[in-house]
Formats: structure tokens, sequence, C-alpha cells
């Protein structure tokens, strides 16, 4: 016997969520059983493909099962072999999810093909606030409620720019310099305390919240899972790069307005320096990141390839219909002076 022979592995993951609906009670099933395989064919192991056709593809129940099997692609999950990331099984289950997911997010999305005008609408900021979480927080948010919106975005901030980093070998030239000049410095320029999934940790800390990745997957609703979801969706399928380029280009193109109220929110609610230093961070170099993902990254890429542009709207649209589903459920949620998650913090 070697003297390594008794050294356990640190978890590379997050624990298993609970089951929100059958699918996910399934998925997470078969992730969880022993020896690592999901057999199609045992009774109870994964959903019937007709279960994930007729489900709801933008509740909580489908969103958990697609998520927990994206994570496999990203630090898995304690107890789940690394494997599995590879299962055919899941996979044929994961393919049926992301297909209701993505019939849903193109019937509910207007299909377009007109690149300038769908960016020259999100330059837009429009005169009624009302629906602008952002909006809210900086003017009469409570920390309570910017408590549970960090909770709420550390399931993407914590591996923030992960996702759009798939997109990069499916590029070359001028798309592709251009959006490793923006990945560049989310990763932080070379600096591991600089990487902005580190920064936003630090926010975490300041408003006396968990960092570790994944901790607020139970309390997150589908409607902050669909927001995460959707950049993976994007990110593993060589033919949606088109829209994961747009989903990119959105978010840039809409951080800095965004990231400037929310450092304001930061500052009237004396969350701390780290957690308004992650947001202004966001407002000089995002500005920067709109003119080159607009120009190098969405412009490059419809030059070589322009029968992408509706894929490229795809991502805009579909991305500002789930952040607007995602900011109803907030507003309303606290409006009502409710919490937004699942259980209080």
């Amino acid at each position: 016997m070697t003297a390594t022979a008794h050294v356990r592995r640190p978890p590379t993951g997050p624990a298993l969520p609970g089951p929100r609906g059958p699918l996910s009670r399934a998925v997470l099933a078969a992730l969880a059983r022993p020896g690592g395989r999901a057999d199609g064919t045992e009774r109870g192991t994964l959903p019937p493909l007709a279960d994930v056709r007729a489900a709801d593809p933008y509740g909580a129940d489908l969103q958990l099962a697609l998520y927990a099997l994206y994570e496999l692609h990203y630090r898995g999950f304690t107890g789940v072999p690394d494997a599995r990331e590879w299962d055919p099984e899941l996979l044929r289950v994961r393919g049926a999810l992301e297909s209701r997911f993505l019939e849903a997010l193109r019937a509910d999305t207007p299909p377009s093909a007109d690149v300038d005008q769908v960016f020259a609408d999100l330059l837009t900021e429009p005169a009624d606030h009302s629906g602008s979480v952002a909006y809210h927080l900086e003017h009469s948010g409570e920390r309570w409620q910017m408590r549970e919106y960090a909770a709420l975005r550390s399931l993407y901030h914590l591996k923030e720019a992960d996702p759009h980093a798939w997109v990069i070998p499916r590029l070359h030239g001028r798309p592709k310099a251009g959006m490793v000049a923006i990945e560049y410095d989310e990763f932080g320029a070379g600096r591991a305390d600089e990487v902005h999934s580190q920064l936003f940790a630090d926010l975490l800390s300041d408003l006396h919240l968990d960092t570790a990745y994944g901790r607020y997957l139970e309390v997150a609703g589908a409607e902050t899972l669909a927001t995460v979801n959707v950049m993976t969706l994007f990110g593993l399928h060589r033919e949606l790069r088109g829209a994961l380029v747009g989903h990119f280009a959105c978010v840039e193109v809409t951080s800095s307005p965004a990231s400037r109220r929310l450092t304001a929110a930061m500052r009237r609610l004396n969350a701390g320096a780290a957690a308004e230093r992650y947001y202004a961070e966001h407002v000089e170099a995002d500005a920067v990141h709109e003119q080159v993902v607009r120009r190098e990254v969405v412009d490059g890429l419809l030059a070589q390839e322009p029968q992408l542009a509706a894929d490229v709207v795809l991502g805009v649209t579909a991305t500002e219909f789930l952040e607007d589903r995602l900011s109803r459920h907030l507003l309303t949620a606290w409006r009502a002076g409710h919490t937004a998650l699942r259980q209080p913090l």
C-alpha cells in the first residue's frame, strides 16, 4: 500500500440539491446512485422523454434538472464521479431538456435578423424604471433585499465568464481576438485576486454571505436557474455560437448602467468596500467591453458568418426575456415585503 492510499480528495463541488419534481428527482437520483451508472432502462432511474416534452420549460423541475446536468461540465457535485460528465444516458436526457427549453425560448422571443436594431434598443434606457431591480436597489432597496440579490446572482458570478469561454475555440480571427481580450479582463488579467468571480466572493463576504460555490442553489427559484442555464445551453453547442455571442454582448452592453446603480446602492446601504468595488469595477470595464464586443466580436463574427445574425438576435432577446422574468419575480416579492427566495437567508 502506498503512502497516499488513504489521502482523500477535497470535494470538487457543492452537495447535490433536493429535487423539485419528478424530472429533477430522477436526474438527481441517477447522479447519486452508487457506482455511477445511469441506466435508462431501469424503472425509476431517468425520466421518459415524453415527460420532458410535457414539462413546463421554465418550471423549477425542468430548470433544476438541467442545471444539475450542466454543473457536471463545471465543478460537479460532491460524491458524483467526474466520468458522469459524459454518461450517454444523462446526455440523452439533457438533450431532451435542452430541446424543450430552447423551443420555448424561440417561441417566446420575436425572430429577427436585424442586429443593428436590437443593439440600438439595448442602448436606449427606458424612461420607466419600475421594472428595474438595479433602480429599486439604488433608491429604495433594503439591505436584506441586496443580500438576496447577491445570493441569487452568486450562482453565475462565482463562475463569471466561464460559460462564455466555450465560444472561444469556435471563433477565429477578429471575433476571437476581441472575445479573448474581454475574457482576459474577466479572468483578472493574470492576477488571481482580480478574477471577477473572486471579486464577487469578496462582495459576498462584505454582505456576510457564504462564498462557497453553489451554496445558494437550494434557495434559488426557477427564474434564477433559467438565467444561468441559458448561457450554458448556448455555450455547449457549436451551432448556437451566434446566440452565445449575442448573450455575451447583451450582458456587456447593459452592464455598465446597471453596475453604476448597484454601486450607488452598495454605497447607500454601507455594504462595504469590496461590495462597492465589484460593481464599480464593472462600470468602467464594461463600458470598454461594450465597444469591443459590438465592433470586434459581433461585427467580426457577422462579417465572417452573416447567416448567424438571427442567432445573435436570439441570444440578445432570450437574455432580455429571462432577465425580465427574474426582475418581475424579485420586485413582486420585495414590494409585498416577502422574500424572493425559496427560503429566507
